[in-house]
Protein backbone atom coordinates (compact mmCIF):
# COMPACT_ATOMS: atom_id res chain seq x y z
CA UNK A 1 0.00 0.00 0.00
CA UNK A 2 1.17 3.52 -0.87
CA UNK A 3 0.63 5.60 2.28
CA UNK A 4 0.20 9.40 2.24
CA UNK A 5 1.97 9.97 5.56
CA UNK A 6 3.75 13.29 4.94
CA UNK A 7 0.84 15.61 5.75
CA UNK A 8 0.92 18.27 8.47
CA UNK A 9 -2.35 20.08 7.59
CA UNK A 10 -4.42 16.89 7.36
CA UNK A 11 -4.87 13.69 9.34
CA UNK A 12 -7.30 10.85 9.87
CA UNK A 13 -7.70 11.09 13.62
CA UNK A 14 -9.87 8.01 14.12
CA UNK A 15 -12.34 5.72 12.36
CA UNK A 16 -15.34 3.55 13.20
CA UNK A 17 -19.07 2.96 12.71
CA UNK A 18 -18.77 3.74 9.00
CA UNK A 19 -17.22 7.16 9.62
CA UNK A 20 -13.80 8.79 9.58
CA UNK A 21 -12.81 11.68 11.82
CA UNK A 22 -10.47 14.02 9.97
CA UNK A 23 -8.54 17.18 10.72
CA UNK A 24 -8.40 19.59 7.79
CA UNK A 25 -6.12 22.36 8.97
CA UNK A 26 -7.75 23.74 12.13
CA UNK A 27 -11.14 22.09 11.58
CA UNK A 28 -12.42 18.59 12.37
CA UNK A 29 -14.91 16.89 10.04
CA UNK A 30 -16.77 13.60 10.40
CA UNK A 31 -17.59 11.95 7.09
CA UNK A 32 -18.85 8.49 6.02
CA UNK A 33 -16.59 5.88 4.47
CA UNK A 34 -18.12 2.57 3.30
CA UNK A 35 -14.95 0.58 4.00
CA UNK A 36 -14.96 1.39 7.72
CA UNK A 37 -16.93 -1.61 8.98
CA UNK A 38 -15.41 -1.75 12.49
CA UNK A 39 -16.66 -0.03 15.67
CA UNK A 40 -15.34 3.17 17.26
CA UNK A 41 -12.93 2.09 20.00
CA UNK A 42 -13.33 5.27 22.07
CA UNK A 43 -16.01 7.87 21.34
CA UNK A 44 -14.59 10.43 23.76
CA UNK A 45 -12.38 13.39 22.92
CA UNK A 46 -12.33 14.58 19.29
CA UNK A 47 -15.45 12.62 18.28
CA UNK A 48 -17.40 15.04 20.49
CA UNK A 49 -15.80 18.18 19.06
CA UNK A 50 -16.50 18.11 15.31
CA UNK A 51 -16.89 21.31 13.31
CA UNK A 52 -18.82 19.49 10.61
CA UNK A 53 -20.64 16.14 10.48
CA UNK A 54 -22.04 14.67 7.27
CA UNK A 55 -25.12 12.61 8.14
CA UNK A 56 -26.12 9.93 5.67
CA UNK A 57 -29.78 9.58 4.71
CA UNK A 58 -31.51 6.19 4.59
CA UNK A 59 -32.98 7.23 1.23
CA UNK A 60 -29.55 8.09 -0.20
CA UNK A 61 -27.32 11.13 -0.02
CA UNK A 62 -27.21 13.13 3.15
CA UNK A 63 -26.52 16.57 4.59
CA UNK A 64 -23.97 18.47 6.64
CA UNK A 65 -24.47 19.55 10.22
CA UNK A 66 -21.98 22.38 10.71
CA UNK A 67 -20.93 24.47 13.68
CA UNK A 68 -21.04 28.24 13.47
CA UNK A 69 -17.22 28.28 13.65
CA UNK A 70 -16.78 26.42 10.34
CA UNK A 71 -16.08 28.84 7.45
CA UNK A 72 -17.57 28.32 4.00
CA UNK A 73 -14.06 27.45 2.78
CA UNK A 74 -10.49 27.53 4.04
CA UNK A 75 -6.97 26.70 2.87
CA UNK A 76 -4.61 23.82 3.66
CA UNK A 77 -1.13 23.11 2.33
CA UNK A 78 0.94 20.10 1.40
CA UNK A 79 4.55 21.21 1.16
CA UNK A 80 4.66 23.90 -1.51
CA UNK A 81 1.10 23.18 -2.72
CA UNK A 82 -2.04 24.91 -1.38
CA UNK A 83 -5.72 24.05 -1.80
CA UNK A 84 -9.14 25.47 -1.01
CA UNK A 85 -11.26 23.13 1.15
CA UNK A 86 -15.04 23.42 0.99
CA UNK A 87 -17.57 20.81 2.19
CA UNK A 88 -19.87 19.94 -0.73
CA UNK A 89 -23.36 18.46 -0.93
CA UNK A 90 -21.92 15.02 -1.73
CA UNK A 91 -19.82 14.69 1.46
CA UNK A 92 -16.62 15.64 -0.37
CA UNK A 93 -14.31 18.55 0.47
CA UNK A 94 -12.73 19.20 -2.93
CA UNK A 95 -9.54 17.27 -2.20
CA UNK A 96 -8.49 13.64 -1.86
CA UNK A 97 -5.52 13.81 0.55
CA UNK A 98 -4.37 10.24 -0.16
CA UNK A 99 -3.37 11.49 -3.63
CA UNK A 100 -0.39 13.22 -2.04
CA UNK A 101 1.61 10.04 -2.70
CA UNK A 102 1.05 10.61 -6.40
CA UNK A 103 1.77 14.34 -6.26
CA UNK A 104 5.19 13.71 -4.71
CA UNK A 105 5.93 10.92 -7.18
CA UNK A 106 5.02 12.89 -10.30
CA UNK A 107 6.84 16.02 -9.12
CA UNK A 108 9.99 13.97 -8.67
CA UNK A 109 9.60 12.39 -12.13
CA UNK A 110 9.05 15.77 -13.82
CA UNK A 111 11.90 17.54 -12.04
CA UNK A 112 14.36 14.75 -12.83
CA UNK A 113 13.31 14.31 -16.46
CA UNK A 114 15.98 16.69 -17.76
CA UNK A 115 13.66 17.99 -20.46
CA UNK A 116 10.40 19.95 -20.84
CA UNK A 117 7.38 17.82 -19.94
CA UNK A 118 3.83 18.29 -21.18
CA UNK A 119 1.17 16.69 -18.93
CA UNK A 120 -2.46 15.87 -19.66
CA UNK A 121 -4.68 15.58 -16.56
CA UNK A 122 -8.02 13.90 -17.35
CA UNK A 123 -11.08 13.77 -15.05
CA UNK A 124 -8.97 16.39 -13.30
CA UNK A 125 -11.47 17.46 -10.58
CA UNK A 126 -10.18 20.38 -8.46
CA UNK A 127 -6.66 20.10 -9.81
CA UNK A 128 -4.51 18.48 -7.14
CA UNK A 129 -2.39 16.72 -9.76
CA UNK A 130 -2.50 19.78 -12.06
CA UNK A 131 -1.05 21.99 -9.32
CA UNK A 132 1.62 19.40 -8.45
CA UNK A 133 2.73 18.91 -12.06
CA UNK A 134 2.78 22.64 -12.80
CA UNK A 135 4.72 23.36 -9.60
CA UNK A 136 7.33 20.86 -10.74
CA UNK A 137 7.73 22.82 -13.98
CA UNK A 138 5.50 20.94 -16.42
CA UNK A 139 3.15 22.43 -19.00
CA UNK A 140 -0.29 21.08 -18.05
CA UNK A 141 -3.63 20.61 -19.78
CA UNK A 142 -6.44 20.21 -17.21
CA UNK A 143 -9.67 18.58 -18.46
CA UNK A 144 -12.89 18.02 -16.52
CA UNK A 145 -16.56 17.94 -17.53
CA UNK A 146 -17.68 20.07 -14.55
CA UNK A 147 -17.30 23.82 -15.03
CA UNK A 148 -17.32 24.46 -11.28
CA UNK A 149 -14.44 22.05 -10.72
CA UNK A 150 -12.36 23.67 -13.45
CA UNK A 151 -12.85 27.03 -11.71
CA UNK A 152 -11.85 25.45 -8.38
CA UNK A 153 -8.68 24.14 -10.03
CA UNK A 154 -7.82 27.64 -11.26
CA UNK A 155 -8.19 28.95 -7.71
CA UNK A 156 -5.95 26.19 -6.33
CA UNK A 157 -3.30 27.05 -8.91
CA UNK A 158 -3.44 30.70 -7.85
CA UNK A 159 -3.13 29.72 -4.18
CA UNK A 160 0.06 27.84 -5.06
CA UNK A 161 1.54 30.81 -6.91
CA UNK A 162 0.87 29.36 -10.36
CA UNK A 163 -1.37 32.04 -11.87
CA UNK A 164 1.20 32.60 -14.64
CA UNK A 165 2.07 28.91 -15.12
CA UNK A 166 1.44 27.26 -18.51
CA UNK A 167 -1.84 25.54 -17.56
CA UNK A 168 -4.65 25.13 -20.08
CA UNK A 169 -8.10 24.60 -18.52
CA UNK A 170 -10.70 22.70 -20.55
CA UNK A 171 -14.35 21.99 -19.65
CA UNK A 172 -15.29 19.07 -21.86
CA UNK A 173 -16.02 15.37 -22.14
CA UNK A 174 -12.59 13.80 -21.81
CA UNK A 175 -13.06 11.16 -24.54
CA UNK A 176 -14.11 13.77 -27.12
CA UNK A 177 -11.26 16.03 -26.06
CA UNK A 178 -8.66 13.27 -26.49
CA UNK A 179 -10.08 12.43 -29.92
CA UNK A 180 -9.72 16.07 -30.98
CA UNK A 181 -6.16 16.22 -29.66
CA UNK A 182 -5.33 13.11 -31.69
CA UNK A 183 -6.73 14.73 -34.85
CA UNK A 184 -4.72 17.89 -34.12
CA UNK A 185 -1.54 15.85 -33.72
CA UNK A 186 -0.95 17.23 -30.23
CA UNK A 187 1.18 14.98 -28.00
CA UNK A 188 1.89 14.67 -24.28
CA UNK A 189 4.78 13.24 -22.30
CA UNK A 190 2.63 12.16 -19.35
CA UNK A 191 -1.05 11.39 -18.78
CA UNK A 192 -2.91 11.33 -15.47
CA UNK A 193 -6.45 10.00 -15.21
CA UNK A 194 -8.87 9.57 -12.32
CA UNK A 195 -11.94 8.09 -14.01
CA UNK A 196 -15.23 7.75 -12.12
CA UNK A 197 -17.18 4.52 -11.91
CA UNK A 198 -19.98 6.27 -13.75
CA UNK A 199 -20.32 9.77 -15.09
CA UNK A 200 -21.91 12.13 -17.58
CA UNK A 201 -20.27 14.68 -19.84
CA UNK A 202 -21.52 18.27 -20.31
CA UNK A 203 -23.69 17.18 -23.27
CA UNK A 204 -25.09 14.02 -21.71
CA UNK A 205 -22.28 11.66 -22.70
CA UNK A 206 -22.13 8.60 -20.45
CA UNK A 207 -19.05 6.97 -18.94
CA UNK A 208 -19.04 3.44 -17.49
CA UNK A 209 -15.64 2.42 -16.20
CA UNK A 210 -15.96 -1.30 -16.86
CA UNK A 211 -16.93 -0.67 -20.48
CA UNK A 212 -14.92 2.41 -21.34
CA UNK A 213 -11.64 2.40 -19.42
CA UNK A 214 -9.63 -0.02 -21.55
CA UNK A 215 -10.57 1.42 -24.97
CA UNK A 216 -10.04 4.91 -23.58
CA UNK A 217 -6.61 4.00 -22.20
CA UNK A 218 -5.73 2.35 -25.49
CA UNK A 219 -6.73 5.47 -27.42
CA UNK A 220 -4.74 7.70 -25.06
CA UNK A 221 -1.52 6.03 -26.24
CA UNK A 222 -2.12 7.68 -29.63
CA UNK A 223 -1.45 11.14 -28.13
CA UNK A 224 1.67 10.20 -26.19
CA UNK A 225 5.03 11.45 -27.38
CA UNK A 226 7.64 9.03 -28.71
CA UNK A 227 9.41 9.17 -25.36
CA UNK A 228 6.67 9.33 -22.68
CA UNK A 229 7.61 9.85 -19.04
CA UNK A 230 4.69 8.28 -17.17
CA UNK A 231 1.03 7.33 -17.19
CA UNK A 232 -0.95 7.26 -13.95
CA UNK A 233 -4.42 5.79 -13.34
CA UNK A 234 -6.32 6.28 -10.08
CA UNK A 235 -9.52 4.42 -9.29
CA UNK A 236 -12.04 4.50 -6.46
CA UNK A 237 -14.32 1.91 -8.05
CA UNK A 238 -15.26 -0.67 -5.42
CA UNK A 239 -14.04 -4.16 -6.23
CA UNK A 240 -11.55 -3.16 -8.94
CA UNK A 241 -8.25 -4.93 -8.29
CA UNK A 242 -4.80 -3.34 -8.74
CA UNK A 243 -4.03 -6.38 -10.91
CA UNK A 244 -6.68 -5.21 -13.37
CA UNK A 245 -4.83 -1.90 -13.77
CA UNK A 246 -1.53 -3.78 -14.08
CA UNK A 247 -2.91 -5.96 -16.86
CA UNK A 248 -4.30 -2.98 -18.79
CA UNK A 249 -1.06 -1.02 -18.46
CA UNK A 250 0.90 -4.07 -19.57
CA UNK A 251 -1.25 -4.49 -22.69
CA UNK A 252 -1.29 -0.80 -23.63
CA UNK A 253 1.90 0.83 -22.30
CA UNK A 254 4.54 -1.79 -21.57
CA UNK A 255 3.92 -3.67 -24.81
CA UNK A 256 4.51 -0.44 -26.77
CA UNK A 257 7.09 1.47 -24.72
CA UNK A 258 8.71 -1.03 -22.36
CA UNK A 259 9.25 0.64 -19.00
CA UNK A 260 8.00 -0.55 -15.61
CA UNK A 261 4.59 -0.91 -13.95
CA UNK A 262 3.71 -0.50 -10.27
CA UNK A 263 0.18 -0.97 -8.97
CA UNK A 264 -1.36 -1.21 -5.52
CA UNK A 265 -3.68 0.22 -2.92
CA UNK A 266 -3.45 3.79 -1.77
CA UNK A 267 -4.17 4.80 1.82
CA UNK A 268 -3.92 7.12 4.80
CA UNK A 269 -2.56 6.47 8.30
CA UNK A 270 -5.03 6.50 11.19
CA UNK A 271 -3.52 8.37 14.13
CA UNK A 272 -5.36 6.75 17.05
CA UNK A 273 -5.13 3.10 15.99
CA UNK A 274 -1.88 3.13 14.03
CA UNK A 275 -3.67 1.28 11.22
CA UNK A 276 -4.04 2.35 7.58
CA UNK A 277 -7.28 3.31 5.84
CA UNK A 278 -7.58 2.03 2.25
CA UNK A 279 -8.64 4.79 -0.14
CA UNK A 280 -8.61 3.29 -3.63
CA UNK A 281 -5.99 1.94 -6.02
CA UNK A 282 -3.40 3.26 -8.44
CA UNK A 283 -1.57 2.03 -11.49
CA UNK A 284 1.70 3.64 -12.58
CA UNK A 285 3.62 3.10 -15.79
CA UNK A 286 6.96 4.87 -16.06
CA UNK A 287 9.79 4.90 -18.55
CA UNK A 288 13.05 3.24 -17.62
Amino acid sequence: MYIADKWTDYEVIDTGEGDKLERWGNYILRRPDPQIIWPIADESGPWKKTDGHYHRSSSGGGQWQMSSSLPERWTISYGELSFHIKPTNFKHTGLFPEQAVNWSWMMDKIRNAGRPIRVLNLFAYSGGATVAAAKAGAEVCHVDAAKGMVQWAKENAQLSGLEAAPIRYITDDVFKFVQREQRRGRQYDAIIMDPPSYGRGPNGETWKLEENLYPFLQFCTSILSDNPLFLLINSYTTGLSPTVLHNMLHMTMKSKYGGTINCGEIGLPITRSGLNLPCGILGRWESQ
